[in-house]
């Protein structure tokens, strides 16, 4: 059985492993350490090393590697290291020469925290070109893993690497190494590259002397000829490509792989490797990328993989991957069939696997591709052929099959209103998943593809509530306080699954374990009682005979009765001083013209403008104020930052509609017909608030003919924008919304640059705020409130007046160098000129805005504004320290503020110094330094206070007075 071994064993333990690294020595090419925790009850774990051994210049070595030495302790490397012997359970010739190599131990650990295994042997091969200092034969080989023991994160394995690193690389040619890590517990992975290191202090490492492999030598060229030579990897898919190796030669690497679980990174993997570089007479196999798929749980997968050699060598396919060990995952597992193994110049082989709801989790699965070439039947010696790779990785998502059959009925609630949701028996009853039931306030459309699980963020869903998979039934009663009367509850279900392995009593078990589709909507399809604006689109830009026209859906409502629509507007795209600007009386008679109103004489060029509708109602034979709509702006088009061939543009929107994720058009006027405006391009925007295009000229569109231009500097074009966006509600018709913007004419040049603005800063009312000295209380709740004047003129020139951003930078102290905290922007048009900076600790530091304008030119700094503290500090004059816990310390009234150090010392009446403190909060107990206990009487002190402030050295103040103990 592996054991701790006492200090005399280790010792002569340690010595003999030494004097045989002397001996046999280079024989460690690779290798790494993983772990597997074996029980929730206890901390147990199995620590295992794969090591990969020399089998040709190092068989000696190899032969006498029967045991390794982990060193356990904190991930710090403080502290002595426990030392724990791990045998060899097993030696595999695995092909170039190489062995794998399998040492594994048992280890309980003692507490929670974050732990180093590491392991180190003498010693690594003589001549590696990219490792120093040289010899390298006397450098030892070094490897560690870090794993965070907690409760709080169940059961967990670290990721195996399922890929050994033996594959030669060839001068010239594009080499690739995949690990193919596989994680059975469904934690995400990440990869870095890692200095090799060799063993240090306490089971730490010490960085070697590295360079990377493509600069260790003058670099060349790819295998395509670019330039120069690249090397990396490829942090989502663990991808390392050398593109393309130089010189033949030993080079070493070393890579972490991450282990998140949660957002919270809880182990990493250090894979130390060899990578052999040698010249080959031979051009590498070829293996196509293979697409990512996604499939429910239940499918059968059956994917082709073909690979091919130009040279037409003999091509063995092979495949790694979590997927083929029963230990790593649940059955069934996966298989990988090849028919004409050994053919030459092309091999397809065929990777199946049975999915089943039991492998449904958040993380893909991934499964590598290895071809191999060989040489082919005639060649004159094979044994000087060098066989090559080449490898991919298939990625494979397995999701939850989507609920069915939701539907909800109306019941009886003691609270009020409430639905009785029902549905199928769900298909995948896999223990400890559980139905989370969403509820909308409307009914709602969200984006549907088999890729995509869950309910997606920003679609009004709500969680209302959770049950077992094996449920069928929820009543909703919102809480208990009861549905609101007449809104159109739109529910939707989602299945949560546990992690692989996991067990339902374990902390975060769902972590990990991916979803189902979401179930088809179920909506109550109420009416629409109130009105909705769906268009507000420019029709006229001008400065003073602008017009825009809004439209609004009409409410569900018996026809007949006298009611009104009141339209107001306010300046702005976040405007809120709305003035009515419209009545409108109507009787609800559907195709009545009364859903419409053109607003004229307005500023369109300068100014956008937002809109909201009052909705009156006959009630009691009058009309009554029954609800309004929510506001909506109309489109605002600004120049963009560009390069002096080419024209920026971008524009916003606040509205209630969503214009995310959709195709926007983008319209320049055609000069050869002025006033006439050509598409030139079609353009998908994100899921965001500001969306932009850069025009060089070429119209994109053809379908209403093609017009190019060249976009020449001081020359001017325009444009308008029209976006596309929807309610997504199937209640809301149009269901897209179509609105254009303003015409804006810009230019390509920047010929006025921007001024700096004239910055400052509210006072602090410091009389007012030691009033209220709670406010001081709260250590993070400070904030300084910012504005700023942008000039027309400064120094006798115009100033730019086409700003697109302000940026505000901040420096804690006087004369240090400020940095940039916040850049404000679009929306809301038009631009603020104000900034809050909350969350402060202190209202000290100083501050400076500039000006940035359409070609992102920005301005020189504003004037610096410095702030100080209001500094407070008041003592009492009385306490009690007798022990009854009222009054029993001598401390600061209410809390101190911005105090960063002090003196204190408190004297007799005599003159003799009885107690002294550093304490901010002084905490006198009424004894002196040495714990006597003082008698009752008057006391006198003298306190010297060092206030933060804007200045480094602080704001000096000195305090006396007096104070009486009484007991």
């Amino acid at each position: 059985m592996p054991r701790s071994l006492s200090p005399r064993i280790l010792l002569l333990i340690l010595m003999l492993t030494l004097s045989l690294g002397q001996v046999f020595a280079t024989h460690f090419r690779a290798g790494e350490i993983t772990a597997r925790r074996l029980s929730l009850t206890t901390p147990t774990y199995e620590i295992t090393l794969t090591g990969y051994f020399d089998e040709l210049d190092g068989k000696q070595a190899a032969d006498g590697q029967n045991s390794v030495i982990f060193k356990i302790g904190n991930a710090t490397g403080t502290g002595t290291p426990v030392l724990l012997e791990a045998p060899r359970r097993a030696r595999n010739n695995i092909g170039n020469n190489t062995s794998q190599n399998i040492y594994t131990a048992t280890y309980t650990f003692l507490t929670v925290g974050a732990y180093r295994i590491s392991m180190e042997v003498d010693a690594r091969n003589d001549n590696i070109l990219n490792l120093s200092p040289k010899p390298t034969r006397e450098l030892n080989f070094y490897v560690s893993t870090t794993i965070e023991i907690n409760a709080a994160f169940g059961l967990n394995r670290t990721p195996v690497l399922r890929n050994a690193p033996i594959d030669i690389a060839a001068v010239g040619q594009r080499y690739i190494h995949n690990p193919a890590a596989f994680d059975a517990d469904g934690d995400s992975i990440a990869y870095r590259m890692y200095v090799p290191q060799q063993g240090g202090t306490n089971g730490a490492g010490v960085n070697l002397g590295y360079e990377a492999p493509n600069l260790t030598t003058p670099p060349g060229q790819t295998e395509t000829g670019a330039s120069p030579a690249t090397f990396g990897i490829n942090r989502i898919t663990g991808d390392i490509i050398w593109d393309a190796p130089v010189t033949k030669g030993y080079y070493n690497i070393a890579f972490i792989v991450e282990e998140w679980r949660d957002g919270a990174l809880i182990g990493q993997i250090v894979r130390d490797m060899q990578i052999i570089v040698d010249d080959a007479r031979n051009d590498r196999p070829v293996i196509p990328p293979l697409q990512d798929i996604c499939v429910e749980a239940g499918t059968l997968i059956n994917q082709k993989v073909n690979a091919t050699d130009k040279n037409g060598d003999k091509l063995n396919l092979t495949s790694v991957s979590g997927l083929y060990d029963a230990t790593l995952i649940k059955p069934a597992i996966a298989s990988f069939a090849v028919a004409n193994q050994g053919a030459q110049s092309s091999v397809t082989g065929t990777f199946t696997w049975q999915t089943s709801c039991d492998h449904i989790r958040l993380e893909p699965y991934n499964v590598l591709f290895k071809v191999e070439d060989a040489a082919p039947p005639g060649y004159p010696n094979p044994s000087l052929f060098r066989k090559l790779v080449d490898m991919t990785t298939l990625n494979i998502r397995v999701y939850g099959p989507k609920p069915t059959g939701l539907r909800g009925t109306p019941v009886t609630d003691p609270s009020g209103p409430a639905y009785r949701l029902n549905w199928d028996a769900y298909k995948c009853q896999v223990t400890g998943a559980k139905i989370v039931i969403y509820r909308a306030d409307h009914c709602t459309d969200i984006p549907e593809d088999v890729c995509i699980t869950g309910i997606p963020a920003g679609s009004d869903y709500e969680e209302i509530g959770r049950v077992d998979v094996n449920q069928t039934t929820f009543l909703d009663n919102n809480g208990g306080e009861g549905l609101r009367p007449g809104v159109s509850y739109s529910y939707r279900i989602v299945v949560l699954f546990p992690r692989p392995g996991a067990s339902p009593g374990e902390p975060g078990y769902l972590f990990g374990g991916g979803e189902s589709v979401a179930s088809a909507e179920f909506c109550l399809n109420l009416p629409v009682i109130r009105p909705v604006i769906t268009n507000v689109t420019v029709d006229s830009t001008s400065t003073t005979k602008g017009v825009i026209t809004v439209k609004w859906m009409r409410p569900a409502a018996a026809t007949g009765l006298p009611a009104q629509y009141r339209l107001f507007r306010a300046t702005g795209q976040s405007g809120t001083a709305f003035t009515q600007i419209a009545t409108i009386n109507t009787n609800l008679t559907p195709g009545a013209a009364d859903t419409i109103f053109v607003d004229r004489t307005l500023n369109t060029e300068a100014n956008a403008y937002n809109y909201k509708l009052e909705y009156y109602t006959t009630q009691n034979g009058q009309l009554t104020r029954f609800d309004e709509s929510e506001t909506a702006s109309s489109v605002r088009l600004e120049q963009a930052a560009a390069q002096p061939d080419q024209i920026g543009l971008k524009w916003t929107a606040l509205v209630p509609w969503d214009n995310s994720n959709r195709i926007h058009r983008v319209y320049r006027e055609d000069k050869t017909k002025p006033g006439t405006f050509n598409r030139i391009a079609e353009v998908a925007v994100g899921a965001t608030q500001i969306f932009s295009y850069l025009d060089d000229g070429t119209d994109k569109y053809a379908a209403d003919g093609t017009v190019n231009v060249t976009i020449v500097k001081d020359s001017t074009y325009c444009y308008k924008v029209e976006t596309v966006g929807s309610y997504n509600n199937s209640q809301i018709k149009p269901s897209v919304l179509y609105n254009f913007s303003q015409i804006l004419c810009v230019s390509s040049s920047d010929t006025i640059r921007p001024c700096p603005p004239v910055l400052t800063l509210d006072p602090l009312n410091c009389d007012s705020l030691r009033q209220h000295p709670g406010a001081f209380c709260t250590t993070t709740g400070f904030t300084n409130h910012l504005s700023w004047i942008y000039p027309k003129q400064a120094d006798g020139r115009d100033c730019d007046p086409l700003i697109n951003a302000y940026r505000v930078y901040y420096a804690r102290y006087e004369g240090d160098a400020p940095t940039l905290i916040a850049t404000v922007t679009t929306p809301p048009s038009p631009l603020k000129t104000a900034f809050d900076h909350e969350g402060l600790t202190s209202f000290a530091g100083c501050y400076y805005v500039t000006a940035v304008n359409r070609f992102g030119s920005e301005s020189a700094p504003s004037n610096t504004t410095c702030r100080d503290n209001c500094p407070m500090y008041v003592l009492p004059n009385v306490f009690t320290p007798n022990g009854d816990n009222k009054n029993d310390t001598f401390q600061p009234l209410e809390c101190p503020a911005f105090v960063q150090s002090l003196e204190f010392r408190i004297f007799n009446r005599w003159g003799a110094e009885v107690f002294s403190t550093r304490d901010v909060n002084i905490n006198w107990d009424g004894k002196t330094n040495g714990g006597k206990e003082l008698a009752a009487g008057q006391y006198y002190y003298e306190v010297t206070i060092n206030f933060e402030s804007f200045k480094k050295e602080g704001v000096e103040t000195s305090m006396k007075g007096w104070v009486q103990l009484l007991r």
